[in-house]
């Protein structure tokens, strides 16, 4: 094995009062600890905003006088040594639950795999929901001291760019990563040559790099094929995500399962448990299975040892989220593999085969529920559709009793949670609330924080939001980029003491972004209610080969530049992890309107809620969880028609209906001689006690290691040490 080690970063040319800023902009651990960001802000607060929040561009691009000028400020100096004290306090920390908890476990190394990880802006290399949530896995993971890492690609090109044009048109515009402005670190070998791991492709082997982040105490691995040993063509197989052709997509997954195997043992990791969240790793367990045929074990052995350390995730019940391959291709790309394994054509394609109108064609998810012994969905609802849905593959079972259990998503308080909001927590839920944010008992004393205060905080995140939109839009205009219609809809008209509801997703069509403008007369009476106006901010992005979602788009965006409206409809283009933190921190209800059941989960209602945002959403997903009829809002009842236009009539009907008659009449009436409604606050603090605990990041991955984990980490029966 050769000897792999990161690379030491460059820490620029830094003051020597203030070097360790080099070491911090290469730890993520800035991303949800808001005084690291603010350590690197306060020297330059507008090249912080314009370099999207990049520590190491800033740190690369930041004025010398101003770095010498912070090192004789000295209430600067003493805020930078408290962060860095903080720092090394989080890092060098030897006493996590994890160690607490699972002491004789410490040293069972776990690999979580995933096609994107969503950790902060400045990393555009994540699309949406499941990239988000498996950046917030690894964020608590280190929190908890989990001993993980982690495996994916970094894109050069990243998702995209996305620009609305007049007509409300969705164009994409691909994005050109600079790796030396990332916090990127290369992985390399003794001599200092990069570290490279290689898969072996029709007539050919590729090449994939391995660089590192830094996660606080995880380390992630992502693979990059941009390398000169490359063909131009494979040298292209990690610049973007989610192509739509099937001869860049199944390269992509053989890279990311098997070359992620072979990156980790390169690295020297034996983990005990490889978790593969959703089914484009899968081929990991065919890697793993090849070890062990090749040290002399039959493929039915291999597997049954395979099985027992392999942890699968499935995220949606939409076909288009569930890898499938023609048995075809699985020839062109596997006829050498299967022999390797002992397995004849038939017997390997039965790992993923199943029967399709237009064919047999091999199912990513198939494979991994097959060579795994823990499945899970992602709701409770998610289960027991992914239980009705993959009951084909256990004839032998009744529906209830398949075995893919579920443990519900949940989201990152650091990282999602307003600064503002979290100092008023630590006055009234005590200074260590974030270790205890699981535990009911903390989110009971929500009761206890004053509703002024808590409507001051809510207030201040809204006028975040509107500014935040406005000088969006400002810029935009400065820079001729836009028609005068197109600041309108772009947020210049909105206000700060009208009802504000947000509805951010991705404009896939089950996800129903369109459903508010059904009755689009009856909307326009809502929205321009003199007395109780309402105002709704809509951002998200249509993948590029999805024609019927950017017309979803071009809709909500025609809508919103209509004089009818008022300005009161508004699209936020280019949506990405700060454009979400404003939304979901800022507006007062988030809306959310998929088709059910077809919503795995959802996370960014959970982001709201953590805010003090009250949801208002079809009883699906995380929803069907946390409603309980007095902490927001639901949108129809949960009756599931059989035809799609009367399911949309009647959602809509119920949408209308309770905002008119219960979300806008509470917000605006019986308010205080301080501007707020009494009633409005208790249903905001019912919401925090109820969802917080609920649905917070630490709750879900205890709920992994005590539901999931521990049975592939154990051996000998290790007990956990109870909590104190």
């Amino acid at each position: 094995m050769q000897d792999i080690h990161p690379e030491t970063p460059n820490h620029f040319s830094l003051p020597r009062r203030i070097s360790r800023l080099g070491q911090l902009a290469y730890n993520l651990w800035w991303v949800w600890n808001p005084e690291g960001q603010m350590v690197f802000s306060q020297i330059d607060k507008p090249l912080w905003e314009r370099l999207n929040h990049n520590p190491v561009a800033f740190l690369r691009k930041v004025d010398r006088p101003k770095l010498n000028a912070v090192t004789n400020d000295r209430y600067y100096l003493d805020f930078y040594d408290r962060v860095m004290r903080n720092f090394d306090q989080y890092v060098k920390a030897d006493s996590t639950w994890f160690q607490h908890t699972y002491p004789d476990l410490v040293n069972k190394t776990m690999a979580y795999f995933s096609f994107e990880f969503g950790l902060h802006e400045a990393i555009p290399v994540y699309a949406g929901g499941l990239g988000v949530l498996s950046g917030d896995h690894l964020k608590e993971a280190s929190d908890l001291g989990l001993p993980l890492v982690a495996v994916g690609f970094v894109y050069n090109q990243g998702y995209f760019s996305q620009r609305i044009t007049e007509d409300g048109w969705q164009e994409t515009r691909n994005l050109v990563l600079n790796f030396d402005e990332m916090p990127l670190i290369p992985m390399v070998k003794k001599d200092g040559s990069p570290a490279m791991i290689t898969v072996d492709l029709p007539g050919r082997q590729v090449w994939a790099r391995i660089w590192t982040l830094k996660v606080g105490r995880i380390s992630l691995y992502l693979l990059d094929t941009n390398v000169d040993a490359n063909s131009p063509a494979d040298r292209q197989l990690t610049a973007r995500l989610y192509s739509s052709d099937p001869e860049i997509r199944i390269p992509q997954e053989m890279l990311l399962g098997i070359g992620g195997v072979r990156a980790l043992r390169a690295l020297g990791y034996d983990p005990a448990l490889w978790h593969m969240n959703e089914g484009h790793s899968a081929f990991l367990v065919l890697e793993r299975a090849l070890e062990l045929v090749n040290q002399g074990m039959t493929f039915e052995q291999a597997c049954s040892q395979v099985r027992t350390s392999n942890i699968f995730t499935t995220h949606t019940p939409v076909p288009a989220g569930n890898d499938q391959f023609p048995l075809w291709q699985m020839d062109k790309y596997f006829g050498q593999i299967w022999p390797q394994l002992g397995l004849t054509r038939d017997q390997f394609m039965d790992l993923g085969r199943q029967a399709q109108a237009w064919g047999d064609t091999f199912v990513m998810p198939i494979l991994a529920l097959k060579l795994s012994d823990q499945r899970n969905a992602v709701s409770e609802l998610h289960g027991q559709v992914s239980r009705r849905m993959w009951r084909f593959l256990w004839p032998d079972r009744r529906e209830e009793d398949v075995p893919i259990t579920h443990i519900t998503n949940s989201v990152h308080a650091g990282t999602w949670m307003a600064r503002r909001l979290r100092m008023l927590f630590e006055r009234y839920l005590g200074t260590d609330w974030l270790q205890r944010q699981d535990d009911p008992d903390l989110w009971a004393e929500v009761e206890n924080i004053p509703d002024g205060e808590l409507w001051a905080v809510r207030q201040h995140l809204k006028r975040k939001l509107l500014n935040f939109a406005n000088e969006r839009i400002r810029q935009s205009w400065l820079a001729g980029q836009v028609h005068p219609v197109q600041v309108v809809a772009g947020g210049v008209l909105l206000e700060p003491y009208s009802l504000t509801i947000g509805f951010a997703r991705r404009f896939a069509t089950y996800k129903r972004g369109n459903l508010v403008l059904r009755d689009i007369d009856r909307l326009m009476s809502i929205v321009n209610n003199p007395s109780m106006p309402v105002q709704i901010v809509f951002a998200g992005k249509s993948h590029p080969a999805d024609e019927p979602g950017k017309l979803i788009i071009q809709q909500v965006y025609r809508a919103a530049k209509d004089a009818k409206a008022g300005g009161r409809l508004v699209f936020l283009e280019d949506y990405d992890m700060n454009v979400a933190r404003y939304m979901v921190q800022g507006v007062d209800v988030w809306m959310n309107t998929p088709l059910r059941p077809n919503e795995a989960s959802g996370t960014s209602g959970m982001k709201a809620a953590i805010n003090g945002v009250l949801n208002f959403s079809v009883l699906d997903g995380w929803w069907q969880e946390g409603y309980n009829g007095e902490n927001g809002w639901s949108i129809g009842n949960g009756v599931d028609f059989s035809d799609p236009n009367q399911q949309d009539d009647a959602d809509a009907e119920s949408l209308y209906d309770t905002l008119e008659n219960s979300i806008v009449p509470l917000y605006y009436n019986g308010r205080t001689t301080e501007g707020f409604s009494s009633d409005w606050l208790a249903r905001v603090k019912e919401s925090l006690r109820t969802l917080g605990p609920q649905f917070t990041m630490r709750r879900m991955l205890k709920d992994y290691v005590t539901q999931l984990y521990l049975p592939a980490l154990q051996s000998g029966g290790v007990k956990p040490v109870p909590e104190a």
